[in-house]
């Protein structure tokens, strides 16, 4: 038989907000191309990420850790 946890409400809803955050923060990269190429860059060649692509992949990463603190910690804190 398995036993239920309860679950902490605020690491639920504090986690379902930093994912919410995350999808978003993804969906803006698009692939292959940068946010430059929104306004008319081009993007055929590869080059690296500067300005507002490159905080926006370094927001990406500190929410994507962010989100796996807040897993770890709802799984091993008492609710």
């Amino acid at each position: 038989m398995r036993i239920l946890q309860a679950v902490n409400i605020a690491m639920a809803v504090g986690q379902d907000i930093i994912a919410i955050f995350l999808m978003i923060s993804i969906l803006m990269q698009a692939r292959g191309s940068g946010l430059s190429s929104t306004f008319g860059g081009d993007s055929s060649v590869y080059r690296s990420r500067r300005g507002v692509e490159k905080r926006l992949w370094q927001f990406t990463i500190l929410l994507a850790v962010i989100f796996c603190t807040f897993s770890i910690a709802s799984y091993s804190l008492p609710s």
